[in-house]
């Protein structure tokens, strides 16, 4: 497995010469959002999606 240094490494080298500190942070955090939500389905701490909907119904009020 990569160290968290060679993965970030990655992830800037895999993003365009003109992107912006912005724009480059928004992948890394995307990164990490993905690989917590990995963890969190592999530990069984999901939601049915009727679940979700219910939730999303109740914030469109």
């Amino acid at each position: 497995m990569a160290s968290i240094k060679e993965q970030m490494i990655r992830i800037i080298q895999g993003q365009p010469e003109d992107s912006s500190f912005d724009e480059i942070l928004r992948e890394l955090a995307f990164a990490q959002m993905v690989k917590r939500g990995l963890a969190d389905s592999d530990e069984g701490r999901t939601i049915s999606n009727e679940e979700m909907k219910r939730r999303i119904r109740t914030w469109q009020k």
